[in-house]
Order: structure tokens, then C-alpha cells, then sequence
């Protein structure tokens, strides 16, 4: 049990130092020795966990989607506004995470790492949620969930590069609540609007 338990954490450290340098570089210019050295292990214990850049750069991305991390809210907009900004905080500190979403806007990445897993992963998610709010009568009755969600991801894509162009993230918060100062008003019904916090 020891052993699995040690493989389990020398996996999780490689890719935490595979994320920040992921992060930090890009797929192209990352190079295993740099992983290495970050996470420093040795290069038997990294390929016993990944058989390539490739596999690495995939399994780091496959960690991206935090799902449990906002518990379910009675008003659904809120819990979907809530998952926005829990993300957007845990990106400023998780390397893993900046890693992840580095690679899936790179487009340096060879054709086996799959960028897409987690646009979709995303938006299945979250179309979910706002089926949920249709369901429960939060959203105007024009309104299609699953192209509303897909606007929301790659809008929040588009705003968190723009924020680490300009700011290192320190600004992602406040882009946040911008968008959804534009996004609410075309989804919700009127009376909810003023009930949802969408604060930085």
C-alpha cells in the first residue's frame, strides 16, 4: 500500500511541475528535462507514469475540469455565475491548472493532444446547470442552452488571456463580472437579475 500510495504522489508532484512549465513555456518549447527538474524525480519515475511530452501535456490537460468545486445553489444562474468565479480564482494560484489551460489555447501542441476535451468537458457541464435553470424557470424563453454555454466558455477563454497579457490574472476577477454584466441580462428573467451576485 505504501508503494501505491508514493506512486500516487510522485505522480500528482510531476504534474504540478509539468503544469508550471507547461504554463510557463508552452508545449513546443517544454522539454522533459525541464519537468524533470522542476519535479524533481528522476526520468525512470516520470516515464513510469507517462510514456511521453505528448502523454503529459494530455494528462495535464485531463485535469482541468473541477466540477465539485462549487456546491449546487437553489438559483442555478448563481451557481453557474459561482463555478465562473471559483475558476477564475483557482487560476491564479494552481499551477496544474494554468498549465491545463495554457495547453488547450495552444495551438503549438501536436495533433495527439486533444485541446478540445476541455471545451467540451466544460460545456456539457455546464449546459447541464443551465437546463436546470430553464427547468426552474430562471431563463427568458429565446434563450438555447447549449449555444449560450458555448458562447460562455469561449468568452471566458478569450478573457483570461486577455487578463494574463495584461495583468497576470490579478484583473481576471473584475473581467468576470463584466461579462456577466452583459451575459445575465440576455438569459435571465428580469426579476432574478437583481438577486444574482456577480461581484468580483
Amino acid at each position: 500500500m505504501a508503494r501505491q500510495e508514493r506512486a500516487i504522489k510522485t505522480r500528482k508532484v510531476i504534474l504540478e511541475a509539468a503544469g508550471a512549465v507547461f504554463d510557463e513555456h508552452g508545449y513546443t518549447a517544454t522539454t522533459i528535462a525541464m519537468v524533470l527538474e522542476r519535479a524533481e524525480v528522476t526520468k525512470g519515475a516520470l516515464y513510469f507514469h507517462f510514456s511521453s511530452k505528448e502523454s503529459l501535456a494530455q494528462a495535464v490537460l485531463d485535469e482541468q475540469v473541477p466540477f465539485a468545486a462549487v456546491p449546487p445553489q437553489p438559483c442555478k444562474l448563481q451557481e453557474l455565475v459561482d463555478i465562473t468565479f471559483v475558476f477564475g480564482q483557482r487560476l491564479l494560484n494552481n499551477s496544474l491548472l494554468k498549465g491545463s489551460v495554457r495547453l488547450a489555447v495552444d495551438q503549438c501542441a501536436p495533433p495527439g493532444v486533444d485541446h478540445s476535451g476541455p471545451y467540451r468537458q466544460w460545456a456539457d457541464h455546464l449546459v447541464v446547470v443551465l437546463e436546470q435553470a430553464a427547468a426552474q424557470g430562471e431563463l427568458l424563453p429565446t434563450v438555447e442552452p447549449r449555444q449560450t454555454v458555448e458562447l460562455l466558455v469561449g468568452a471566458f477563454a478569450g478573457i483570461q488571456l486577455m487578463s494574463r497579457a495584461l495583468t497576470d490574472r490579478a484583473d481576471l476577477a473584475e473581467r468576470i463580472s463584466v461579462l456577466w454584466g452583459h451575459i445575465l441580462p440576455s438569459v435571465a428573467v428580469p426579476g432574478l437579475l437583481t438577486g444574482i451576485d456577480r461581484s468580483p
